[in-house]
């Protein structure tokens, strides 16, 4: 789904990604965890198509990033920091709006699957800028899947969430990978990090440092693996 291949960004003079190789199998669940300007929130975004490489391959299931325009984008999802989201709109306008976008047929009927989905059936009529962060999360996530894409990207999703929005979160992780999507997550959380994923990766000054599966680490080792790679301690809930 995912092939990279020598990926520099620069802003600059300064660097946040150096020569990035990393393929992410079709279907799979990838969460990547790494210090503050590691290069995460770079990455996504270039492979969300927000941003362009300075060089370097990447191709999103067959797609060139530099030649798939709109089609590309049409099977990416994306949960940034920021929501996307219009305030002023309700729940189900936002979706309503994206969905027009993507000329998703029938779209009422994949609104109100998705409300269901994300447990926002009641809220339905809530203007957005009434909603919590968490329950801002859900309508992101449910925004980000109102045209089925198969790949899903999501940029520190857990940032600001309280354990029930978390694991809301983490549950609905868990149903798009088995639908078959390929789920890719960054966050500091190394517990929740890993207990969503397939494999992990560690992202550390613009470079993979370090990957395995997911069944050949525990918590313990990975973050004694973070120090060893990082040169930074980091406890479970991703403090430093």
């Amino acid at each position: 789904m995912i092939q990279i291949q020598g990926l520099v960004k620069c802003f600059g003079h300064s660097h946040a990604l150096r020569g990035m190789d990393l393929e992410v199998a079709d279907g799979e669940f990838l969460t990547i965890v790494g210090p503050n300007g590691a290069g995460k929130t770079t990455l996504l975004r270039i492979l969300a198509s927000l941003l362009k490489p300075t060089s370097g391959l990447v191709r999103i299931d067959g797609l060139d990033l530099a030649s798939g325009g709109a089609e590309m984008r049409r099977r990416i999802g994306f949960v940034s920091h920021q929501s996307l989201l219009y305030s002023h709109l309700t729940v189900e306008e936002n979706l309503h709006f994206y969905g027009r976008m993507y000329d998703v047929q029938p779209l009422e009927k994949q609104v109100q699957m998705l409300l269901h989905l994300v447990g926002l059936e009641d809220r339905r009529h809530s203007p957005v800028r009434t909603l919590s962060r968490g329950l801002q999360q859900r309508l992101s996530l449910a925004r980000a899947l109102i045209h089925e894409p198969p790949l899903l990207l999501l940029d520190e999703p857990y940032a600001g969430l309280d354990q029930q929005a978390t694991r809301m979160l983490q549950q609905l992780l868990q149903t798009a990978s088995q639908q078959s999507r390929t789920v890719v997550v960054t966050t500091h959380n190394l517990e929740q990090g890993l207990e969503s994923c397939n494999r992990l990766a560690i992202l550390s000054k613009g470079r993979i440092v370090y990957q395995m599966d997911k069944n050949s680490l525990t918590l313990t080792e990975l973050q004694e693996v973070y120090r060893q790679r990082t040169g930074e301690e980091m406890d479970a809930e991703g403090a430093g």
